[in-house]
């Protein structure tokens, strides 16, 4: 079992991590915004079942491979730019009132491929496994614990930012503050993209 102070460590570890901007939280304002809390629902539950089926490769050991093989870790930083740049043109070619009406929320996949593309990701996620599993006990069972804290930490650290986003821009109803919406978005996606890019 692990012991309070590791959790109250992974917890002062993971919280901060996990709340701070970044690439994801800046998804998860925008699809907020864009399309409101309870449409963003599915992205998020995607970016969550990434979050714990990363910690499970992560946690079970797997991590070996991507020490082995770095160039996989640029592989999915390009890939996170690329699909970024993706999302931003979809915010940014559904700027005018009908297109809003159009436009599908992000789904399920769209959710788990932002965190598998996500490099902060990966690195926080590592971090966090390997800083505090302890050998002397059962692997399996603590990142069972590790992985269902970090995931309720996830949950309600990301609520805040989808609604955050909701709240930001519920008042925008005109064709000229939606097209506005859509450029700003799909700015904040480019400057994620260059982030990525460049970190």
């Amino acid at each position: 079992m692990i012991s309070f102070e590791i959790w109250l460590l992974i917890l002062g570890f993971s919280i901060p991590m996990v709340i701070s901007p970044g690439p994801g939280n800046t998804l998860l304002a925008a699809a907020g915004g864009k399309f409101g809390v309870w449409r963003t629902i599915p992205f998020l539950i995607g970016f969550e079942v990434a979050n714990l089926t990363w910690c499970f490769v992560y946690g079970l050991g797997l991590t070996q491979l991507f020490i082995s093989h770095p160039f996989i870790r640029e592989i999915l930083k390009w890939a996170g730019v690329i699909y970024t740049l993706y999302l931003a043109y979809g915010f940014f070619s559904s700027s005018s009132l009908s297109d809003q009406i159009d436009m599908k929320p992000l789904k399920i996949i769209d959710g788990f491929l932002s965190v598998s593309l996500n490099p902060k990701i990966h690195s926080m996620i590592l971090v966090m496994f390997s800083q505090f599993l302890n050998p002397e006990y059962p692997l399996f069972w603590q990142v069972v614990q590790i992985s269902v804290v970090f995931l309720v930490v996830c949950i309600v650290c990301h609520l805040p930012w989808v609604y955050g986003g909701r709240i930001l821009f519920s008042r925008i109803k005109t064709e000229k503050s939606l097209k506005m919406q859509g450029y700003v978005f799909g700015t904040c996606m480019i400057l994620v993209a260059l982030f990525v890019a460049f970190t």
